[in-house]
């Protein structure tokens, strides 16, 4: 059987580990912690370049040129630092137009590009070699979560929180997305990767000598990761192969090996688990992190698999083919991963939904922004027990949420909601977005509302408002500096999280 040993873990940063990359020498990492490090693949000492300091609030994202010589990262700040990889030194640093959090970037195959997506729903298109922007891309309607070329550079692939997908030109200066997907994932698409082997790999799919397609993997918040023939001549459609399931929990994170013959996939369960993409098969899994994966990434010779996670690590493993031993030593503390998916026992612990009362899924409600709704779910007698066998039918027919946006809402947080124990308290496995200050990704504690509409923890806010006048979220001005306190969320935060 296939398997994998665990070969080192990372321990440098102090917060989330949110991205991890390889070149052919180095592996970096990106966090919370606002900084960027990098690790030699040989012996796993940082290096002496490393951390890289240049961004002011958490990173989201880094990745090395296909070369290895520059390393992309973006943050909450708005800005793209590219980075010699050799040196550390930074070459230029990019500010997204608009100045909102940049939340993915992705060099072209042919290094001449770099695509980045942002909170504010646009995609920019930037010239590598002139450090310049070429275009943007406006048509999702909410935050970009995913974004990457095509093998041979010339299209564009995005999708946003609300679960959309869209197909864009990146070479011959369209602007309007030349497919559009609205259901690719239902509660949100956190992660998307094109297969690097050039055309359909399974001889049984839809795809003649006529046509060109790429294989796709997506994957979001219902637990699944999708498999999907990408066409790109002579029209742009998608057509889905498989669903994979084995995660228990939203998946946050898809790679492929670069010969396209393994898929990896990291979720809020805390599991990695490896994939034959073309046989829509599980191989293995991996299970050593004590929180929930948000990161996987392959090495370019493909003998290496690193994820990484809330647990502020980032594990490295090597990769075995079927049949084969460990063709090095394993150190002290290795494990050597083998079998298949252990199921959960969701029966061990009571839903905390059950305890809550009409009063608690009114206030849950105001928190999150859907006081429209309140007298609605009120009417309708709508306690946890009900509200979590809520569906989209009866969201839209017997309650009224006829927004989509709204409808994903409602569902994403009470699919989270489910995760947790009975006595409220966090079970390791994620936090709702919610709940999350959006400048530092951590939960509030004093959550504020800004003259935007969106609540920030205090203390992040007003720093945030002592060097800028703008809303951090859409980056509109801000008509004042108010703040008021958000009682409403900061009750629900305390009873789920026991503060």
């Amino acid at each position: 059987m296939a398997s994998a040993t665990l070969v080192h873990t990372l321990k440098s940063h102090s917060s989330d580990v949110n991205c991890c990359c390889f070149s052919a020498t180095t592996i970096a990492s990106c966090s919370g912690d606002k900084s960027v490090r990098l690790w030699n693949l040989e012996d796993f000492k940082e290096l002496p370049i490393s951390p890289l300091l240049g961004h002011t609030y958490y990173v989201h994202w880094c990745v090395f040129s296909p070369f290895g010589t520059v390393l992309a990262s973006c943050s909450t700040d708005g800005k793209i630092i590219l980075w010699d990889a050799r040196t550390g030194e930074s070459q230029v640093v990019l500010q997204h137009p608009s100045k909102a959090i940049v939340r993915v970037c992705s060099f072209s195959p042919n290094s001449e590009m770099l695509l980045t997506g942002a909170a504010d729903s646009t995609l920019c298109l930037w010239n590598v070699q002139k450090k310049s922007l070429i275009r943007t891309f406006d048509g999702h309607e909410n935050v970009i979560t995913a974004c990457t070329f095509t093998p041979d550079s010339s299209f564009v692939v995005s999708a946003c929180a609300s679960g959309d997908l869209r197909i864009w030109d990146a070479l011959y200066g369209h602007t309007k997305s030349l497919f559009f997907d609205p259901e690719c994932h239902d509660l949100g698409v956190s992660c998307l990767v094109i297969s690097p082997t050039f055309g359909s790999a399974d001889p049984n799919a839809e795809i003649n000598s006529d046509r060109r397609a790429y294989l796709l993997a997506t994957c979001g918040g219902e637990n699944l990761v999708k498999l999907w023939d990408l066409i790109v001549f002579p029209s742009c459609k998608t057509k889905v192969r498989c669903s994979l399931t084995g995660h228990t929990a939203k998946v946050m994170a898809v790679a492929f090996s670069p010969d396209g013959s393994l898929l990896a996939s990291g979720a809020v369960d805390k599991i990695v688990i490896v994939w034959n993409p073309i046989e829509g098969s599980m191989l293995y899994t991996l299970e050593e992190h004590s929180r929930y994966v948000t990161t996987v990434a392959f090495s370019p010779d493909g003998r290496y698999l690193a994820s990484g996670s809330n647990d502020r690590t980032v594990k490295v493993w090597l990769l075995h083919a079927q049949g084969e031993a460990p063709n090095l030593p394993a150190p002290s503390g290795a494990q050597q991963v083998t079998g298949t998916l252990q199921g959960t026992d969701g029966a061990s612990s009571m839903n905390v939904l059950l305890e809550w009362s009409i009063d608690d899924v009114c206030d849950w409600l105001k928190a999150q922004g859907l006081e429209e709704y309140v007298q609605s779910f009120r009417d309708n007698r709508i306690d946890g027990q009900e509200l979590q066998s809520l569906n989209t039918d009866t969201l839209v027919k017997d309650l009224g949420v006829k927004a989509l946006g709204h409808r994903q809402k409602i569902l994403r947080g009470v699919q989270i909601m489910r995760e947790k124990g009975s006595s409220g308290i966090i079970l390791d496995d994620g936090i709702p977005d919610e709940y999350l200050c959006p400048i530092t990704r951590e939960l509030m504690r004093d959550p504020v509302i800004a003259a935007d509409g969106f609540s920030y923890e205090r203390s992040s806010i007003e720093s945030w408002i002592r060097g800028n006048k703008t809303s951090p979220m859409t980056n509109s001005p801000l008509v004042h500096t108010n703040l008021t306190p958000n009682r409403s969320l900061k009750m629900i935060i305390q009873r789920l999280y026991n503060l």
